[in-house]
């Protein structure tokens, strides 16, 4: 496997059935997204796109969403050298035009000081939604053969995929989804057209490592033949 994208679905619900307020599972979810990074490493695995907030996660709460957006800040910064030590490569994807202001310095650092590092590509899908890619993409190639610099004729689907967001990233082989939520939720919707899926029973914080080994070992079992 080359490319491991998950949903990390159901924080909020495995804090209501702790009591506690229910955005606090955000911050036990950190943990299990260290459990992914270590065992795609482990794996080898080269490309793990972690969906982490999307475009309609702006209509939660602003107590909430100024909690994540802090969270995400003090995480990175206990996390940078880990990334560093581990030669993680971070990249941030989705509409840069709504990343908060005070969270933008943090993605600079963390991209500019692991760019150069291959053992793993951490992507997280921030301020994502893959209809607004898709929308996105389209406007740019309007805009191109407009100005007579793209011929019509020379758009295929490798055209498109290289202005998406995600343009120089493998598609990905397995999409997981925490939760049992049997659903994509706007995620990678373009790119995940021969991927295979997976819907785990349990929470995001509650995920292990046998979780995850249990669908690679499934995965490796799947013939993929692409519709041939």
């Amino acid at each position: 496997m080359q490319h491991l994208a998950i949903i990390p679905d159901g924080n909020r619900r495995w804090a209501k059935n702790h009591k506690l307020q229910s955005f606090m599972g955000h911050k036990k979810g950190m943990e299990a997204f260290d459990i992914a990074i270590k065992f795609c490493i482990k794996n080898n695995i080269k490309y793990l796109s972690v969906y982490t907030f999307s475009l309609e996660n702006f209509k939660r709460t602003e107590k909430e969403k100024s909690y994540l957006f802090e969270l995400l800040i003090n995480e990175s910064k206990k996390k940078l050298p880990e990334f560093i030590k581990n030669e993680i490569r971070i990249k941030f994807i989705g509409n840069k035009n709504f990343f908060p202001k005070n969270v933008t310095p943090t993605i600079n650092k963390l991209e500019n000081e692991t760019k150069t590092f291959k053992k793993l590509n951490l992507n997280l899908l921030f301020c994502y939604s893959s209809k607004n890619e898709i929308v996105n993409a389209t406007k740019a190639i309007s805009k191109k053969v407009k100005a007579g610099i793209l011929d019509p004729e020379e758009i295929n689907e490798e055209k498109i995929k290289s202005f998406l967001w995600t343009g120089n990233i493998p598609d990905p082989d397995l999409i997981i989804r925490t939760s049992s939520r049997l659903r994509l939720s706007n995620f990678l919707l373009y790119q995940s057209a021969y991927s295979e899926y997976m819907f785990l029973d349990c929470y995001w914080p509650e995920i292990t490592t046998t979780n995850l080994q249990e669908c690679l070992d499934k995965f490796n079992q799947i013939k993929r033949n692409f519709g041939r």
